[in-house]
């Protein structure tokens, strides 16, 4: 199980990176002025400069893709129900994207500010959640079309 954790928070590290990125890209085009916004003008002004800003994030970003692909190995815990894997994932995954959120300056920091970015990612969560039942239901659905298939094939032998 550590092998496995390790494995996936070193491949998750630059996919982290990777998404972090392209969110910049989203909320650049999303500010709509064509230029873009590599991190919040108030992180860039903390750290003193923007290379140094961006720098920052882009370890921030790893270490995010990296929790994240760790916490996967929750899913492999079979003894667990789907429920309490879920929850046990949530915990872990907002225990990291938080403090990362906080100290990144993407949230305001009062107590509106994390509720408004803790509603969002919870938000977030549960529509991936959704979309992922879904997927899985029809999954299942094709599986047993394709076992009654091959019964009656059998049967008819």
């Amino acid at each position: 199980m550590k092998k496995k954790l390790l494995s996936r928070c070193i491949r998750g590290f630059p996919s982290g990176i990777a998404i972090g990125y392209i969110l910049t890209i989203l909320k650049s085009l999303q500010m709509g002025n064509g230029a873009y916004f590599p991190c919040t003008p108030e992180f860039i002004q903390v750290v003193g400069s923007e290379i140094g800003a961006v720098l920052l994030q882009a370890l921030v970003t790893g270490f995010i893709g990296a929790g994240f692909a760790g916490c996967s190995v929750i899913w492999d815990i079979e003894r667990w129900g789907i429920a309490l894997q879920t929850g046990v994932f949530f915990l872990a995954i907002s225990s990291i994207v938080l403090p990362a959120a906080y100290f990144m300056l993407w949230m305001e920091h009062s107590l509106a500010g994390f509720l408004a970015y803790y509603g969002s990612f919870t938000l977030f969560f549960v529509v991936i959640c959704v979309v992922q039942l879904a997927i899985a239901r029809h999954n299942i659905k094709k599986m047993n079309a394709s076992l009654r298939k091959a019964g009656n094939s059998e049967n008819k032998s």
